[in-house]
């Protein structure tokens, strides 16, 4: 029996990816200095146990003024990249999943507080930058303006991640350009008022976020993939839109990014977002039909039958799940077990296959091993 394309095989350059099911990054919250702690083991490694094609860390700071919040995850020094490579290599012990990190850095929207506690800026906070000084929303401080000095320097500091990332031992490098971090935000006209060669038009605008592409992509192994986070709208007029999200597609492919993963705004605090099942899923088949790269659909995509439908429609080529994961760690199984697919297990949990789930019928007792 053919199996649902949710499981079937996907290449990116030398990686195989075992299915299509990827989690999403999530920002914990529960880091240390930057340092991941044993939450973080418990969280990925409860979600590695079933098997997603992919699982990519966290938005992880490329400097400790790039963390979204002082709690947030970091790859900067030893202690910082200690810690990652204690969880890599726990997760490849035991999980078949590709593990990718998502390197970053907030510019204007870092440090922030606890989105429990109002996710404002922090107390413990520090001074941001970003293309402009224009501050994220009332009551937050003006970031201050990027000279050319520090964009050399913010450079260097993604080039050193990746580096670091090279000698942890992960698969992928996915670079964060969405949800109104620092590379999304020089592209926005809503957040860049540049009069400069990185700021006006839109090739000023993207020309940033290239260069961190191309100087990533110059140190990452060749037989990795690159992957690329984007807001491909940010749902208020005069800002950042899919037709531009289109065009920068075409400019970071040939830069030599693998696969993008499409989701929306987060640059401005109050934009007209129509949230609901699958509200970005129209985004991805946008620019996976006009600009031809590999895309990853994501944002409310709970159920096995709206991931399975956005991938037989040629909406995306593979599927990030977010609350789905937080929710219930197990999602890869009962996907399959609802879809009718085959799909290995730990033999630790061969008993969980006589299990009923809701909606997928009861499987097909195994012996114990």
């Amino acid at each position: 029996m053919t199996q649902p394309r949710l499981f079937q095989p996907l290449s990116l350059r030398d990686l195989t990816l075992a299915n299509r099911v990827a989690v999403a990054p999530m920002c914990q919250y529960s880091a240390v200095d930057g340092v991941v702690q044993d939450w973080h083991l418990q969280h990925y490694g409860a979600m590695a146990a079933s098997g997603p094609g992919m699982i990519v860390i966290e938005a992880t700071g490329v400097a400790p003024e790039g963390r979204i919040s002082p709690h947030c995850v970091g790859l900067y020094d030893d202690a910082t990249e200690a810690g990652l490579t204690k969880l890599v290599t726990a997760l490849k012990s035991f999980g078949t999943s590709a593990i990718g990190i998502q390197l970053g850095h907030a510019g204007r929207k870092g440090g922030a507080d606890y989105p429990w506690k109002g996710g404002g800026p922090a107390p413990d906070g520090w001074q941001t930058l970003s293309a402009s000084d224009i501050p994220f929303d009332t009551g937050w401080p003006a970031p201050k303006a990027a000279s050319l000095d520090d964009l050399a320097r913010l450079k260097q500091a993604f080039v050193e991640a990746a580096r670091r990332a090279i000698r942890i031992g992960f698969d992928v490098i996915e670079l964060h350009s969405a949800h109104g971090y620092l590379l999304h935000q020089f592209l926005s006209p809503l957040s860049n008022r540049r009069t400069d060669s990185y700021g006006g038009s839109l090739d000023n605008r993207m020309r940033f976020p290239l260069e961190i592409i191309e100087a990533v992509r110059a140190v990452w192994p060749a037989h990795k993939p690159l992957g690329l986070r984007i807001s491909a709208t940010d749902w208020v007029d005069g800002g950042w839109s899919v037709e531009e999200s289109v065009i920068y597609a075409k400019a970071f492919k040939a830069a030599g990014i693998d696969y993008v993963c499409v989701s929306s705004g987060g640059v401005v605090p109050k934009a007209d977002i129509p949230v609901g099942p699958g509200y970005q899923i129209h985004l991805a088949k946008r620019i996976r039909d006009e600009a031809g790269i590999a895309t990853r659909a994501v944002g409310l995509i709970a159920t096995p039958q709206q991931a399975e439908a956005a991938l037989a429609e040629g909406a995306a080529d593979l599927i990030a799940i977010g609350r789905g994961f937080l929710d219930n760690p197990r999602w890869v199984w009962h996907a399959a077990q609802s879809l009718g697919a085959d799909l290995a297990y730990p033999p630790q949990y061969t008993a969980a296959r006589t299990v009923y789930w809701p909606g997928a019928g009861l499987a097909r007792p195994q012996a114990a091993e």
